[in-house]
């Protein structure tokens, strides 16, 4: 006989670590028991990480939109001959770094397409501009599907192509690129990202040579409760080998200006319960990880301060533009003052506190 949702949740708090299955039924509850799990990861989170929301100050800074992935779920790429296409030069970058430099960001997350002409050396020399113009900085950039590329483009292993990568002063890893972590899945919102197996080879290989990473899920595309569950499985998996993921990042699917929404092989978006129930289950199941991010730029401020009720404890970072988000239709996702923030978590009678990428105290 089934345990009941509320002996499951207790079961959870006393130290039971859920299952694949388990997680499946969480995560496809659709009544008031969503309160109660909610409710649950709340009370896990409080005992981890106390009544304190935090972020990181830090700049987007988008390179190109010329992608060789053009995946089904992205509004942001582009071809080369699009007339819609940028790319932006070094002196362009290094202009960008230098602003970021003097907004007192501790960190720049360098976003890209995954240019068709890139190979290692371009993302060598991409980290080592702005290392340059802002050294104290933590350059966060450079997800596996780009690792992959640039070494095959360069005819070497990813963990040279990781190393000269730190030596150029990449700071932290983006652990993006991950959407859904099964295949089948995969082939439908994004066939031309390397697969599954090659995102864990490259983020555990990563994680052994000292760099830290992100961890992510876009969910709410044309993935099942199920795919959801395996994707939070292996990360979980890798945590327990590695111990390098410094959290989850949630990345709810933006659909208005997606191919995959127009097609008709996506639903428009992840719901609300969707959104309040993985960041839960995200808590509840991912024991290893002291840290869920709510991205107020995929699910707005509103539902951002719900999912600190739901298991989040941090909202981010400042981040000043994120094109790409905007560009697959988010509305208001280009910032978010470290005030709004600060009123988003007092009114939950919690306190902010700003964070480098580590969760070191600034």
């Amino acid at each position: 006989m089934p345990y009941s949702l509320h002996t499951l949740l207790d079961d959870t708090l006393a130290g039971h670590r859920l299952t694949e299955e388990e997680a499946v039924r969480l995560l496809s509850t659709r009544d008031r028991g969503i309160f109660a799990i909610a409710a649950a990861a709340d009370e896990l989170r409080e005992r981890k990480v106390g009544n304190v929301v935090t972020y990181v100050r830090n700049q987007n800074i988008h390179v190109t939109n010329i992608c060789k992935n053009l995946c089904g779920f992205c509004g942001f790429g582009r071809r080369a001959d699009d007339p819609e296409a940028f790319y932006d030069d070094t002196d362009a970058i290094r202009e960008k770094a230098r602003t970021a430099a003097a907004r007192n960001v501790t960190e720049i997350c360098l976003l890209s397409g995954v240019h068709p002409d890139y190979n290692l050396d371009s993302y060598v020399d991409l980290i080592s501009c702005v290392h340059e113009e802002a050294p104290g900085t933590d350059i966060h950039t450079a997800s596996p599907d780009e690792i992959a590329w640039a070494a095959k483009q360069s005819g070497v292993s990813t963990k040279e192509a990781i190393e000269r990568l730190i030596d150029a002063g990449l700071g932290t890893l983006q652990g993006t690129a991950a959407e859904i972590l099964v295949d089948d899945v995969r082939r439908v919102i994004c066939p031309n990202k390397c697969d599954t197996a090659t995102w864990v080879r490259i983020i555990t290989e990563a994680h052994r040579l000292g760099l830290r990473s992100t961890a992510t899920i876009m969910y709410g595309s044309s993935e099942s409760a199920g795919d959801r569950a395996r994707h939070l499985a292996i990360l979980r998996e890798i945590q327990d080998e590695t111990g390098g993921f410094t959290e989850l990042v949630p990345l709810s699917f933006l659909h208005e200006n997606t191919a995959l929404y127009r097609k008709g092989l996506a639903p428009a978006g992840a719901t609300g319960r969707e959104d309040l129930l993985l960041f839960a289950v995200a808590r509840l199941f991912l024991d290893n990880f002291d840290h869920i991010q709510i991205s107020w730029g995929k699910v707005g401020t509103k539902m951002a301060e719900l999912g600190l009720l739901a298991g989040g404890d941090d909202l981010g970072g400042t981040m000043f533009c994120d094109d790409v988000s905007t560009d697959a239709g988010g509305e208001g996702a280009d910032y978010l003052d470290p005030a709004e923030m600060r009123r988003i978590a007092e009114d939950l009678g919690r306190t902010l506190r700003q964070r480098t990428t580590t969760y070191g105290t600034v």
